[in-house]
């Protein structure tokens, strides 16, 4: 498999143990240095705006809480389309570029007689992941959501 395959398969893997919610399948995907942001740009401050910023440990001190917190649960399922695959020249980490679109299905909403069941676009954005390539595998090193929203709704503590 070349590392443009392989960079692939691990980030739609990815895509499909967050839109599980197996977050701890999601995090066995990162190295131990894994670092993890989700930012919007604002035109109005002319500067990006930083949501999350997260290493390995804290993601895992999120996800534990997640059962704890008081969010809506309604799933979130993610679109990924990997745009481009760039290896550096020793073939052992490589950059990529992926658009995302999440949608949410609601299971309530605010008026729950008539929101729920109904899908929305949640957020858009791009996947901004750097991966190492080791044992035929790619492990995530970095994965910055750039996100074209610049509000983000209740149920949005979840790693996107």
């Amino acid at each position: 498999m070349s590392t443009c395959e392989t960079v692939r398969d691990a980030i739609y893997q990815a895509t499909m143990f967050l839109d599980a919610q197996k977050w701890n399948d999601w995090l066995s995907l990162c190295d131990e240095s894994f670092e993890y942001s989700i930012t919007s740009f604002s035109p109005e401050i002319n500067y990006d705006m930083t949501y999350l910023a997260a290493n390995k440990k804290d993601l895992h001190h999120l996800v534990d809480l997640l059962p704890k917190h008081n969010t809506d649960h309604s799933p979130l399922h993610r679109h990924t389309t990997v745009y481009s695959v760039q290896p550096s020249e020793d073939g052992k980490t490589a950059t990529a570029v992926s658009s995302v679109l999440i949608f949410q299905n609601m299971l309530d909403g605010t008026h729950s007689h008539i929101d729920a069941g109904e899908s929305r676009l949640f957020v858009i954005g791009r996947y901004m992941d750097t991966l190492k390539i080791e044992n035929g595998k790619g492990i995530f090193l970095k994965r910055e959501l750039k996100l074209d929203n610049r509000r983000l709704d209740k149920g949005s503590h979840w790693p996107l």
